[in-house]
């Protein structure tokens, strides 16, 4: 079984137009996603995958393998995926993909370890990473995807509303949220990718629900009391600066 990494980015994100190359701490976000990725020791590959030359140009003068893919995409698994197919003679069905979402550069490298655990403890297809929801900001922002889940950790659905209801939102509560770094099984990446888009999935705007309604559900791994900042907007800058520098 062999791991293989991607890095989706793309420079016309809709709620913060190109942020792969925005500085964070005097470093672009996507070599903080790259180089914090790459102290993971246990990859086959590990890869950029782009639309724009200009990541492309920036991937080359720093030494970042990638692969070039469609402007098409709408979404960051979609990207992955046709970068795997760009590998298919390398890549078999038990090997495992993992998406690394090019705006968590908050990412650490033990977090990927975490992250293909189940695989070997459980019969699982697809696991993601989550953390505990510490303040009323990102449990009513519908930038945080929320997790339904049973007692084993199997996620039911994602939602982008403020789950589980709180009359009174407190710091210490039972609401997750996913961090956007996701493990295939590649047998059932390519099995996500013949099924249509599911119900839920459309209204949420949550692909993790396409793997919960035709899957089953999926795993995720509690990574406890972290703080953990992604890059959706413009002002989330100032939140990752100011967690790294508190340090």
């Amino acid at each position: 079984m062999k791991i293989y990494g991607f890095i989706p980015v793309r420079m016309a994100s809709t709620r913060f137009p190109r942020k792969p190359l925005k500085k964070i701490l005097n470093k672009t976000m996507l070599s903080h996603v790259y180089e914090k990725s790459k102290l993971f020791s246990g990859w086959s590959i590990l890869s950029v995958c782009t639309c724009d030359n200009i990541i492309k140009k920036f991937c080359k003068k720093n030494k970042y393998p990638f692969v070039m893919t469609s402007k098409k995409h709408k979404g960051c698994l979609d990207r992955v995926f046709e970068a795997t197919k760009k590998n298919k003679d390398k890549i078999k069905d038990n090997d495992i993909v993992v998406c690394i979402q090019g705006d968590e550069p908050m990412l650490k490298s033990y977090m990927i370890k975490k992250l293909l655990e189940p695989f070997k403890k459980k019969r699982t297809k697809v696991t993601v990473l989550a953390v505990d929801i510490k303040n009323k900001e990102d449990y009513y922002n519908i930038n945080k995807v929320k997790l339904i889940h049973d007692q084993e950790g199997k996620v039911l659905i994602g939602t982008r509303a403020p789950v589980p209801f709180y009359k009174n939102f407190k710091k210490k509560n039972y609401s997750k949220r996913i961090i956007g770094i996701y493990a295939f099984k590649y047998k059932y990446l390519k099995e996500y990718f013949a099924t249509k888009p599911t119900p839920l999935e459309v209204i949420e705007s949550c692909s993790e629900n396409r793997i919960c309604e035709t899957f089953g559900g999926f795993y995720f791994v509690h990574i406890k009391n972290k703080i953990m900042h992604a890059v959706d907007v413009k002002s989330d800058i100032t939140k990752v600066e100011k967690s790294m520098l508190s340090k």
